[in-house]
């Protein structure tokens, strides 16, 4: 769970590194919370489109509200665990701007987001790795 909050302790911390692990924990944190949403105030909405069905969560009242505020809340430390992690393969994070590529800009920075971190330190900070958990959590 610490791995899930630490991009919130650090907010708005561009620089430095970041390892593999606290850019998925916290991608998989704000799934699951934006899971939890839908699930609790979203409305099941079914399209058809000739043989195939859709569907969909469409969230109204409480539930919009309580997703706006969790994705405004997230923007930042989102953008910063993303600058981080591609600092981490020693990248600048403007590398961020291929997601307004469609398709191809995002199978680049997935990739990216899943490469191995370069051992030892790099332009942007020493490597995460090496200093134990213990340093990350203060």
């Amino acid at each position: 769970m610490e791995w899930m909050l630490l991009p919130y302790r650090r907010y708005a911390e561009f620089s430095g590194r970041s390892r593999r692990k606290e850019f998925w924990m916290f991608a998989l944190f704000c799934f699951l919370v934006g899971l939890a949403i839908d699930i609790v105030f979203g409305n099941p909405a079914y399209e058809r489109f000739g043989w195939h069905v859709s569907v969909a969560t469409t969230l109204t009242g409480t539930g919009g509200v309580l997703r706006g505020l969790f994705n405004l809340a997230s923007f930042v430390p989102a953008i910063a665990v993303a600058t981080r992690r591609l600092h981490d393969i020693d990248r600048s994070g403007w590398w961020q701007l291929l997601m307004f590529i469609p398709l191809l800009g995002w199978i680049v920075l997935l990739v990216f987001y899943c490469l191995d971190s370069n051992s030892g330190p790099n332009r942007f900070g020493p490597d995460p790795k090496e200093r134990g958990t213990a340093d990350v959590f203060r």
